[in-house]
């Protein structure tokens, strides 16, 4: 029985997230989490949490199952356990509904950073995108989320025990912050820019080691030319222009400088550059109205596993020929933000969106705008594309700016400073529906589907001044979290001392 409430309690959360996203279920989730633990041994606290941490991250990771199998396998073990070690670490008796919120976040400090950079996928903070929390994120960002989440659970432990006061509390916790962040600095308009978003279609769970570059690119050319000028800002997705040498050294170079010049609009055009055998450059490059190629930005997050191989001569003995990337990612070292004609534009590339800290230094560095061009192409079903959406509008939301996320394949989305998907013009083209047994995210109004060619156009605004959360970071949440668990455990060794005399 204990084993079906852990187990049921992971799938409440896995349900939270995209692309569910029925997010009351984290609070569900939760809640079935703190009774599990509640007045248990630290191993049987481990061991349910471990098996409740599976059973949220094996069907929301189901993604990784098309790239390596044993690294989904591995993955999700692993991580699994790290959320074990979250639960052990909670005192068995009612101060564990002040660490349990604690030791939760410092688990997700822990994923999102490590091994490899970390995996910031299928988070309690998605869950929450789309619902009213996620206004906290410009105060207390991703991880405040996830922070609060915990507390609504614990809230609904401590009255289904009647401890009211403790219900008193945590909500008075969470009325406090979801107030001030509606009153928060968030930044403030500084002209408007007429913007495309472009979406070149084509089959999902294709990879570029088996498509066709030169199609692809086609693709993206074809999609452009459905574009309503006069426009200001466009925008092309991570990686569908693939070289070899630089990209000015290309035929590709002049037609997109023609593309500029026939368009009168800035180009942000997402590029692989192969500079040897064994390396290759990701980048965002500026296309000038004139045709003049301008500033460029490397990718500095980039994907162990996908865009670069940890351990190669290890991995390679052992994965043989089954798949791995041939060369590695270069990755860069330069700020999140590229110069343009039309005003610094932020850039988190593909991967990059996951990680607050890369947006936080787009803005840091005087970007207006923010864009995240991905490619979603060579991912199984829609999780991780639903979960970039997410991610987007998280992002949106801590820093106070517009996001213009952009794929290949879907999804492509504007997203507006309140981290909703706004209003806009679409022009669709050749749509070619990919079936897929998830759930869709309720808000498509401008967002495209898989396989479709699309251009998104509307009217953003440039942004200039910071949230509370581009300010301080993630570093006042994690002291308190560090507070929370270390203050609950001298709580209770006080207390028991206290019975024992």
């Amino acid at each position: 029985m204990v084993s079906v409430a852990a187990v049921g309690s992971g799938l409440s959360l896995a349900a939270s997230v995209p692309p569910w996203g029925w997010w009351p279920l984290a609070f569900v989730g939760v809640f079935g989490w703190d009774r599990l633990i509640a007045e248990q041994p630290w191993a049987r606290r481990f061991r349910r949490s471990w098996l409740l941490a599976m059973a949220w991250l094996f069907p929301s990771m189901l993604w990784m199952l098309d790239l390596t199998p044993p690294g989904y396998v591995i993955a999700c073990v692993v991580f699994g356990a790290f959320f074990g070690v979250a639960g052990a670490a909670c005192p068995p008796g009612r101060a564990r509904w002040v660490a349990l919120p604690g030791t939760v976040v410092a688990v997700e400090v822990v994923r999102w950073n490590w091994p490899f950079g970390g995996v910031p996928l299928s988070t309690l903070a998605m869950s929450q995108a789309s619902a009213p929390l996620a206004v906290t994120a410009r105060t207390v960002g991703a991880l405040g989320i996830v922070g609060l989440v915990c507390i609504v659970g614990v809230g609904l432990s401590a009255a289904w025990e009647r401890r009211w006061r403790a219900v008193g509390i945590a909500a008075a916790v969470v009325v406090v912050v979801g107030g001030v962040s509606l009153v928060a600095p968030r930044g403030e308009d500084a002209g408007a820019l007429r913007v495309a978003v472009v979406q070149g279609g084509g089959p999902q769970r294709t990879r570029a080691a088996t498509s066709d570059a030169k199609a692809v690119f086609q693709r993206h050319l074809d999609a452009s030319r459905q574009i309503r000028t006069p426009v200001d800002l466009v925008v092309w997705p991570e990686n569908v222009i693939s070289v070899e040498g630089r990209l000015q050294d290309n035929p590709e170079h002049a037609q997109l400088q023609q593309l500029a010049r026939d368009l009168d609009a800035t180009l942000l055009v997402g590029a692989t550059e192969g500079i040897s055998r064994t390396e290759f450059l990701n980048a965002e490059i500026v296309y000038g109205p004139d045709g003049t190629m301008g500033a460029r930005y490397d990718k500095v997050r980039i994907v162990p596993f996908g865009e670069y191989v940890p351990f190669r001569p290890l991995i390679e003995r052992l994965a043989g020929d089954s798949g791995i990337p041939s060369r590695d990612a270069v990755p860069g070292e330069g700020p999140a933000v590229v110069p343009t004609p039309v005003g610094p534009v932020g850039v988190v590339i593909s991967w990059e969106v996951f990680f607050s800290s890369r947006a936080r230094d787009a803005i840091g560095n005087g970007g207006e705008v923010l864009t995240n061009p991905t490619n979603g192409s060579s991912y199984w079903l829609t999780q991780v594309q639903s979960q970039q959406v997410a991610s987007s509008k998280l992002r949106a939301l801590e820093t106070g700016r517009w996001m213009l996320q952009a794929a290949p394949t879907g999804f492509s989305t504007i997203v507006d400073p309140e981290g909703h998907v706004v209003d806009c013009s679409i022009t669709r083209r050749d749509v070619v529906p990919t079936p897929t047994p998830w759930t869709e995210p309720t808000d498509q109004t401008c967002r495209t589907t898989v396989s479709e060619a699309a251009v998104l156009e509307t009217t953003i605004t440039r942004r200039v001044g910071q949230t509370w959360q581009t300010i301080v970071g993630p570093w006042p949440i994690m002291l308190a979290a560090l507070l929370a668990a270390v203050g609950a455990w001298v709580w209770t060794l006080r207390r028991d001392r206290q019975r024992a005399a």
